[in-house]
């Protein structure tokens, strides 16, 4: 992996080498392609993102139970609040990117997400830690709840600051411009992703149990420091960052995108696709070309809008992995041997497992394969690497469907389906391919969204192109929300039961399965229908 034979951290600068142009250190000196950037700067970066995920998943996998626990929440106002503060971490790295892009900038926006990450789980830990010396049989009071949820919402806040800067801040770590760094940027990506899956797998499968079984004062608290530890790592590979001056032609990104829409309504009033046309027109005269160029920018910026669009159904796929999926696997015969019965909730830990095999693998021996068949240095393109974790999604869908037509009917034949809780004679093993190909899924599709994103939009809006990965999960966690609403409503006919029923014997997951592969596939339709004329658009920096 490594993009250049000098040694990790600063050494020795060729007296001939010119300094990397529009570049500075964190001091504003300039700074040169042999001491600074590449793996020796982004591994700090990695650092931060496997606290963040670590830190993250260590609360979301496991909120659920502490609010129905220690809050004394009923099932479906904890649900409803879980939903709502996942959807919003997820939907504010769109926040934080505008603000980054345009005025704090990337390195002092990883500051100030560690910053309140620290700040969030250390409130978190002295919340529980209130709650715990009350002793489990007093209701906690209004202040302490509520003292508890900012505690919560700060830790999406850092959310906003961290996910889309982070990434993209270790992404300008690699000049796109010299042959070495710009394929060592896609390994980084790549490599990136296994580590957020590192994160959420020990979380997963270590803070669940130390929350429950040691305190939950113990689990928020050792979640506090290891994103303070992760801030003293970042703040070590300081000397080696590359930060780039803001391009004095740049366009403000909320400027940009909001001119980008404008642009789309005057269009939709004379062609309705003519957004999606990838010609540039040709000016003769020097101010029209100027004035060309920032149009088809923003055409551009268009059309990557309708491609992130044609994403939003794995958005909603994934959704189903921490709730449909585990209350799957609630209901079937989760002993591993003996006596020793497996949780619902470790069943999650087979998708990041996935990840962590498959990306290597990936790397390593799919890529030069692909590499010698298509011609390409990635292997695939970026859009053909989304257009296939899409393709899986799908897969991953119908293979649930499939799954749960057969749990149905083992419970029916097992007389069953009116015994609300029963264990169905069927093994949790049945479950593992739904999670495998979604894990799969998600390195072609998660990986390649952010990395065609960052590379496609404008340098001013590449943390904002970051932030429209998490977007797309965001919003499909909402659809998949809305869509449950919907239809519970539309089949809960007199006192008949709903697709989801209380009782899942007597609902039907597989038609809400099969409601999410029909989307899907309509979804995959559109997105080959969109790319299939896109051009990319290099946006090379000047060294």
């Amino acid at each position: 992996m490594a993009d250049t034979e000098v040694p990790f951290l600063v050494g020795c600068v060729d007296a001939g080498e010119p300094p990397l142009a529009g570049v500075s250190d964190y001091r504003g000196r300039p700074v040169y392609r042999e001491t600074s950037g590449g793996w020796r700067s982004a591994v700090f970066v990695l650092a931060v993102e496997v606290a963040s995920s670590f830190a993250f998943f260590g609360v979301s996998a496991n909120l659920i139970t502490y609010l129905t626990g220690p809050l004394g929440q009923s099932n479906a106002a904890a649900a409803a609040a879980v939903n709502a503060w996942v959807g919003t971490a997820s939907l504010m790295p769109l926040l934080g990117a505008f603000i980054a892009d345009s005025w704090l900038g990337r390195y002092l926006s990883i500051m100030l997400a560690c910053s309140l990450y620290v700040l969030g789980y250390g409130m978190l830990a002295v919340a529980s830690t209130l709650m715990a010396l009350e002793g489990s049989s007093s209701q906690p009071s209004s202040l302490q709840v509520a003292f508890f949820y900012v505690s919560l919402y700060l830790v999406a806040l850092a959310q906003g600051a961290d996910s889309p800067c982070s990434l993209a801040f270790a992404a300008d770590q690699f000049d796109p411009s010299h042959p070495r760094e710009y394929a060592a940027r896609s390994s980084f990506f790549n490599l990136w992703y296994f580590c957020f899956a590192a994160g959420i797998t020990v979380a997963v499968g270590l803070v669940g149990y130390i929350q429950e079984n040691l305190g939950w004062e113990i689990g928020f608290g050792m979640l506090c420091a290891t994103v303070l530890c992760a801030l003293g790592v970042f703040l070590l590979g300081t000397s080696a960052y590359r930060l780039y001056a803001p391009t004095s032609s740049a366009e403000n990104p909320v400027t940009l995108l909001a001119q980008s829409l404008a642009l789309l309504l005057r269009e939709r009033c004379t062609s309705p696709s003519s957004f999606l046309d990838t010609k540039v027109v040709q000016y003769k005269l020097e101010d029209e070309a100027a004035i060309a160029k920032k149009e088809e920018a923003r055409r551009n910026v268009l059309r990557l809008l309708s491609i992130w669009a044609a994403c939003l159904s794995y958005g909603a796929v994934f959704a189903q992995v921490m709730t449909l999926f585990n209350k799957q696997g609630r209901t079937l015969d989760r002993h591993i041997i003996g006596s020793l019965e497996l949780p619902p909730a470790a069943l999650q830990m087979f998708g990041p497992a996935t990840i962590l095999l498959f990306v290597p693998f990936y790397d390593w021996a799919l890529v030069p394969v692909l590499r010698y068949a298509t011609g390409n240095p990635s292997g695939l393109t970026q859009l053909q690497r989304i257009g296939s974790g899409i393709l899986l999604s799908l897969a991953t869908m119908l293979t649930a469907a499939l799954v749960e037509a057969r749990r149905l009917k083992t419970a029916r034949d097992h007389g069953l389906v009116d015994i609300a809780g029963a264990t169905v004679p069927m093994s949790w093993v049945w479950l593992v391919p739904q999670y495998v190909t979604i894990g799969v899924a998600g390195v072609f599709a998660e990986v390649g969204m952010q990395e065609f994103f960052y590379d496609q939009m404008p340098d001013e809006m590449r943390s904002l192109g970051l932030a429209l990965h998490f977007g797309v999960m965001g919003i499909g966690s909402f659809i998949s929300g809305t869509l449950i609403s919907v239809i519970d409503h539309v089949t809960k006919t007199g006192s008949g039961d709903s697709w989801f029923a209380d009782n899942l014997n007597r609902g039907h997951l597989d038609y809400f399965y099969w409601v999410l592969a029909g989307l899907s596939a309509a979804q995959l339709l559109l997105y080959l229908y969109i790319t299939g004329s896109y051009t990319y658009v290099n946006h090379k920096r000047s060294r």
